[in-house]
């Protein structure tokens, strides 16, 4: 129950701390609007989204002032399209983003995920027209975002999946090259991706979920760093208590807003998706949390460590606070989403192989990543293996966001704005990975996948 003290301590945390609701986020089945005629499935998708969501965006408004609690985004994730539009007699499913992004254009919300493909054991003929369609839609709308999943635990990764994505972001690059390639920003590579994901880009509504679904994605890095400077130089045991007790704060401010905004929409409650995540805005950033732990930079020896004990603390709290955690849960390390993580790569101290180190112990993966436009896209496909690889073996979600900023070198700078922020171009390794990627086919699945 709460009393004066929690509510005075969070409303703290939300005017001095940055704490806030980063997304209310409906997913949407679309399963029933498949159907042969591609306009005709246009219709019925579009009629869908803007009959389901067509409160959402006035209901989570009307939270924020009654509550006083931000909701920075309200977004959509719909059924991964390469399973609605398999009936669909079309080479293309440019048209379908379209219709995505204006469902969302008349929703009013930030943005709609779920231009998705599920291809982690092999794909169907559906799926290679969602992939071959990723980079057009990506020019051609603004809202939405794409995501491709190449590889899990039980299935292994699909290589031939992952040489294609190689392919895909060059193209999407190029054809937003005027944008400094920010169609890729809007596209994920995953292994092993939750059905329940309120964050883009790589949210979609799994199979398994309902009808409709109302899932809360909360963010609070700037409160943990807040609470850390409370026990400066104290030993690990109590730097995770504290972490965990602060968890559990924020998780119930986003269970108590996911519940309201759920009771006025007349839709089940999900999951609240206690992730930190970063923006670009000064104190609100992972990275800083590390160097309060005693980093000088983010990135130098011990980084890996103290995100793991971060990471782990945050669930922990987060699961006793709500019997409805779900999605990622944990700390994001997006690059250029992160003030303290751009100043550590501009420093030199961050590196790519760092960050794939750290993503083995966090809940995401290689998140907006800028490297020079001119790396192969055989070289952004061994990437993306490499981060399949950490999420199969480990039995935990990785990803790839990854831009090869067309025209740009190392030491450049991609601008994308808002809470994509900005990143500096990083180096990546010159010596090749062609002949590997060449194989194709899949890499099997690890002894662990055998439990039953």
């Amino acid at each position: 129950m709460l009393n004066q003290k929690d509510i005075l301590a969070t409303l703290d945390m939300i005017h001095k701390q940055h704490l806030d609701i980063r997304t209310i986020t409906m997913g949407i089945s679309l399963l029933d609007c498949c159907d042969e005629n591609l306009d005709a499935c246009c219709a019925k998708i579009y009629r869908k989204i803007t009959t389901r969501a067509k409160d959402l965006v006035k209901t989570g408004e009307e939270i924020e002032k009654e509550f006083g609690i931000p909701i920075v985004n309200k977004r959509i994730s719909v059924t991964p399209i390469s399973l609605v539009a398999a009936a669909c007699k079309a080479d293309s499913y440019v048209e379908i983003a379209r219709t995505l992004d204006a469902a969302a254009k008349t929703c009013g919300v930030n943005f709609i995920g779920g231009f998705s493909a599920l291809v982690q054991k092999g794909c169907t003929d559906s799926d290679w027209k969602l992939i071959r369609s990723i980079p057009q839609a990506m020019a051609a709308t603004e809202r939405v975002c794409a995501s491709v999943n190449v590889g899990s635990t039980k299935a292994g990764i699909n290589m031939d999946a992952v040489a294609e994505m190689g392919r895909i972001l060059k193209q999407t690059a190029a054809l937003t090259a005027h944008d400094d390639g920010l169609g890729c920003a809007k596209v994920v590579v995953f292994a092993n991706a939750v059905e329940d994901n309120p964050f883009m880009a790589g949210a979609f509504h799994g199979v398994g979920e309902p009808e409709c679904v109302l899932n809360v994605g909360v963010s609070g890095p700037g409160v943990v760093y807040h609470a850390l400077q409370g026990v400066k130089g104290q030993p690990f045991d109590l730097v995770a208590e504290t972490i965990k007790k602060t968890a559990f704060q924020v998780t119930r401010m986003g269970q108590l807003v996911g519940m309201e905004a759920s009771r006025r929409l007349g839709v089940p409650f999900g999951i609240v998706d206690l992730s930190l995540a970063p923006t670009p805005a000064v104190g609100d950033s992972v990275a800083r949390i590390l160097e309060e732990m005693g980093l000088e930079v983010c990135g130098t020896h011990g980084t890996t460590a103290a995100l793991a004990l971060l990471n782990d603390a945050v669930k922990k709290g987060g699961v006793m606070a709500s019997n409805h955690v779900g999605g990622l849960s944990g700390a994001f390390i997006p690059v250029s989403e992160d003030e303290g993580m751009i100043a550590a790569a501009e420093s030199g101290v961050l590196c790519l192989d760092k960050l794939e180190a750290m993503t083995c112990v966090c809940s995401v993966g290689l998140d907006m990543i800028a490297v020079p436009g001119d790396t192969s896209a055989a070289t952004i496909s061994a990437i993306i293996a490499d981060e399949a690889a950490i999420g199969m073996v480990n039995s935990k979600t990785t990803a790839v966001r990854i831009i090869p900023a067309p025209g740009k070198q190392v030491g450049d700078r991609v601008e994308m704005g808002g809470l994509l922020g900005s990143a500096p171009v990083m180096p990546v390794h010159q010596s090749a990975s062609a002949d590997f990627i060449a194989r194709g086919g899949r890499i099997p699945a690890p002894l662990q996948s055998l439990k039953n």
